[in-house]
């Protein structure tokens, strides 16, 4: 996809890179699915391409829409969303949750139910959007 509407654009690799702030053979990773890129990346990348962040994240990242698209029922004595979340150091790395972040989303947890760790990540990504981070 990446590929393809870098082409349609008529934009080289190259002048991708430049505009993304990152290098040619890391565009032509993310073209060929070699790498996975960061939530700032997906987030240039977009903006260059005129493409919607989130469906591209997902397109780019396929195994974080699994995770996060789980839902688990929560019964009653159950772990919570935010300890599912909170546990969770993979899902963690992926989206390079910070310390600061994770404690920001702590209090977050305060303010009423989370229903499930992927409530959590669209929560973290709408602060971050708001910072332009």
């Amino acid at each position: 996809m990446i590929g393809r509407r870098r082409r349609e654009l008529n934009l080289t690799q190259d002048a991708v890179a430049t505009r993304i702030k990152t290098s040619t053979p890391y565009v032509g990773h993310l073209e060929s699915s070699r790498r996975h890129p960061s939530d700032k990346i997906v987030t240039r990348l977009a903006e260059v391409l005129g493409l919607d962040s989130r469906k591209l994240f997902f397109l780019a990242n396929p195994e974080t829409e699994a995770l996060i698209s789980a839902q688990p029922e929560r019964a009653e004595g159950s772990v919570s969303a935010w300890d599912q979340f909170r546990k969770n150091e993979q899902l963690q790395r992926i989206h390079n949750v910070s310390n600061g972040e994770l404690e920001l989303l702590s209090q977050v947890t305060r303010l009423g139910e989370i229903h499930s760790p992927r409530d959590l990540i669209y929560i973290l990504n709408a602060v971050r959007h708001a910072l332009g981070r």
